[in-house]
């Protein structure tokens, strides 16, 4: 079954630039590579750290960015020139609106380095998968192996017996930012209408 054309990816990163060079570079990369292959961007607004980076990354290639970002957020995740900067900003009341037009808007799912909130977004989203929600491509963009932990603790679960559809659950995990994109653009071609899981190159 051929699952519905790949449009938008939503990216969930950190609104700090973290300690490693890398990930802001990933983010860059991710960007530019969302950008180049004609794809829109969904991400959380801030004009910072790796989201801002992802960002401009995406319009630098050309590509067309969403920002979707809680009031209370707009001065301490962004400024109200880069905002202004983007194709389209949305303006929510409370995080959990955010989180939910970010879903809607999205045809998959990419999680860069980040910190509790970014951890928060992708649970929540493999959540949804796990309970028949959606089936659209998670991937978690493993940076110098930042989501090792991570990838460990959904095996422990699994195998502890609290997963029990953990085909659904478990995203692409993959090392390198240049991947995700191609990755991600198999997968429109691979959903068997039952898992959020994309197959690795």
């Amino acid at each position: 079954m051929t699952s519905k054309p790949i449009q938008s990816i939503c990216v969930y990163c950190g609104s700090s630039p973290g300690n490693d060079p890398a990930y802001l570079a990933a983010g860059r990369t991710l960007g530019r590579a969302i950008g180049e292959a004609g794809l829109r961007l969904v991400y959380g607004g801030g004009t910072k750290g790796i989201m801002g980076a992802v960002a401009d990354g995406t319009m630098e290639a050309g590509g067309k960015v969403l920002g979707i970002i809680p009031r209370f957020l707009m001065n301490k995740e962004a400024t109200e020139k880069a905002l202004g900067a983007l194709d389209e900003l949305v303006v929510t009341e409370d995080m959990h609106e955010r989180k939910h037009r970010m879903f809607e808007e999205s045809d998959a799912f990419v999680t860069l380095p980040g910190g509790i909130g970014t951890l928060e977004e992708v649970i929540e989203i493999m959540t949804w998968g796990q309970l028949g929600r959606h089936t659209k491509p998670i991937v978690l963009a493993n940076i110098n192996g930042f989501w090792n932990p991570l990838s460990t603790l959904l095996d422990h679960m699994g195998s502890a017996g609290f997963i029990h559809t953990a085909h659904r659950v478990k995203p692409l995990v993959l090392d390198t930012a240049e991947e995700i994109v191609p990755a991600i653009l198999v997968a429109q071609n691979h959903d068997d209408g039952d898992t959020a899981v994309i197959e690795k190159l």
